[in-house]
């Protein structure tokens, strides 16, 4: 890897909270900063806005503390993260700095203008007048200790429309104590040639100052543009998780970290292992939802469909590239549907421990096609249940068979639910109350398993009711349920019925028969009737 000092600044709880309707509480911007600092490893973050608001003034002053703490850590230090919190800041006659003063921040990333338009038509000054106010900015800010890093917004613009009044201003303002010059591709206009000649450009003409660059995606180039930054010169680049931000929003985390080390050779801070579990909890606060061909995070990413891959796979890892998925925490799934192929099935079946004979394969490769014909959705958890329809007999076992249940739901009261399984033909009973219908069903299976067996109980990690790709919405739901096993563990179960709940009792009972093997089997003494948490 080629050792390169290309910093990586993640502006999520800044560019990031402006897309539209994301608004993160201060103890979710803490808690992502904290993943981003201590588990992503990011080298800056940009928290927020100056003068935003009380919220906001109360969310940067609890990252700064995290920060300090961070500094003397018993655990793993990091002397300088203070300096790794940046705050935006404006011209404003000293109004920002104190502000960040305030709350305990060291740096501020100072909004200025990076075009002649901006700044006559904008600011309604002459550069040289803008100029004057931002040296008296920065100024002030060193008077109080902070470090000041420049934004020099519309900057791609200016390049294209007013060179001189940019190359007027980096002239003006180099030599005076500012660390960085960042440029931002404000509107999203540029394309990576452009991209490559500004940034040769300004290079050549300021070797010694160090520049970050700063992509938005309205035409999908973000990362393409970030890359060409890269190239030529820049020594910071801004990313957001999930690519969050205003309009198209900005350049993804995980697809720049990607690039920069497969396709530059780069080596950089960032812990790729940790980028999928930052996504998630993102996609939580935000909102905001993950597409799932969305590169590196996307669900589907690391799936391949075609029958003709997974055959290729088999034989000499034919279809695999350099984004391997395990050194992202994901692992390479191959999903069922009318161009699985006998290959695509074949490894399914392996992975699950199955092993048919040729022509067993071959009637349930022909099952999931019709299945995939009428878009029913089937993975890799349906798998067996398909095999034990097309053979007709049990395969696996199912040692969980839920033998009756009932769930009720009163105004005033508690929702209630009465659950009787049997285990390995044991029977148990019992029954609990809960937030919801499904909560109280639970609620009691976990009495049965933690209470009655001693066993551990999976804890719920997500829930999602959908209608099943093709259905109508007076016919099936479709229930997906994600779990977390005591050893980290996900797994993920699904089950399709009229009713919403009746879909996750059976996806929970699929899950029950998943782990089921794990455990040894109940013995006489293990089985108790009539209980009631």
């Amino acid at each position: 890897m080629t050792k390169m000092n290309v910093e990586i600044l993640d502006c999520t709880l800044r560019d990031g909270e402006q897309t539209n309707g994301v608004s993160f509480l201060p103890h979710e911007k803490l808690g992502i900063a904290r993943m981003l600092l201590r588990d992503v490893h990011v080298d800056r973050i940009e928290v927020a806005s100056a003068r935003v608001s009380d919220g906001e003034k109360d969310a940067v002053s609890m990252i700064c503390r995290y920060a300090r703490s961070l500094e003397t850590s018993t655990e793993t230090p990091i002397p300088d993260a203070s300096e790794k919190i940046e705050v935006l800041g404006f011209v404003d006659g000293g109004k920002s700095i104190e502000w960040i003063e305030q709350c305990g921040g060291k740096v501020i990333n100072l909004l200025t203008k990076g075009s002649e338009n901006h700044c006559r038509h904008q600011l309604s000054k002459t550069p040289d007048e803008h100029i004057s106010d931002i040296k008296e900015n920065v100024r002030l800010a060193q008077e109080h200790g902070l470090t000041v890093n420049i934004y020099l917004e519309d900057w791609s613009n200016g390049m294209k429309d007013s060179p001189e009044y940019v190359y007027h201003m980096l002239s003006s303002l180099q030599g005076i104590g500012i660390k960085r010059f960042m440029l931002p591709d404000t509107l999203g206009i540029l394309t990576p040639k452009e991209t490559a000649a500004f940034f040769r450009d300004v290079t050549s003409r300021y070797p010694d100052v160090h520049f970050d660059f700063h992509a938005h995606n309205d035409y999908d180039l973000a990362v393409g543009n970030t890359l060409a930054a890269v190239r030529n010169g820049a020594r910071g680049v801004h990313v957001t998780v999930n690519g969050l931000g205003e309009r198209c929003g900005n350049a993804p985390l995980a697809s720049v970290q990607a690039v920069l080390h497969d396709h530059l050779g780069i080596e950089t801070s960032i812990e790729e292992e940790m980028l999928g579990e930052a996504s998630r909890i993102v996609e939580g606060y935000s909102g905001i939802a993950i597409a799932p061909n969305q590169p590196i995070v996307g669900e589907n990413v690391f799936t391949q469909v075609a029958g003709v891959h997974a055959d290729g796979d088999n034989k000499h890892n034919l279809y695999c590239n350099a984004l391997a998925p395990e050194r992202f925490g994901r692992k390479r799934e191959y999903a069922l549907g009318k161009n699985s192929g006998k290959a695509n099935i074949e490894k399914n079946l392996k992975e699950l421990g199955l092993d048919l004979t040729p022509e067993q394969t071959k009637k349930v490769t022909a099952r999931i096609t019709e299945l995939g014909d009428r878009k029913a959705l089937v993975t890799q958890d349906d798998l067996p249940y398909i095999v034990a329809d097309v053979l007709k007999h049990s395969a696996p076992e199912d040692r969980v068979r839920l033998k009756g249940y009932m769930v009720s739901l009163s105004y005033g009261l508690k929702p209630h639910a009465c659950v009787k399984i049997d285990i390995d033909g044991k029977r148990f009973e019992a029954d609990s109350s809960g937030d919801g219908q499904y909560d109280a069903f639970v609620k009691a299976l976990r009495h049965i398993y933690k209470v009655t067996l001693g066993r551990t109980f999976p804890m719920l990690e997500n829930y999602a009711v959908s209608i099943p790709p093709g259905g109508r919405t007076d016919a099936l739901v479709q229930t997906q349920i994600t779990w977390r096993m005591k050893d980290g563990r996900l797994l993920r179960s699904r089950a399709l019925d009229a009713d919403q709940t009746e879909a996750a009792i059976k996806a929970t009972i699929k899950m029950l028969n998943q782990i089921e093997p794990e455990f040894p089997k109940v013995s006489t003494q293990d089985e108790n009737s009539d209980i009631t948490e």
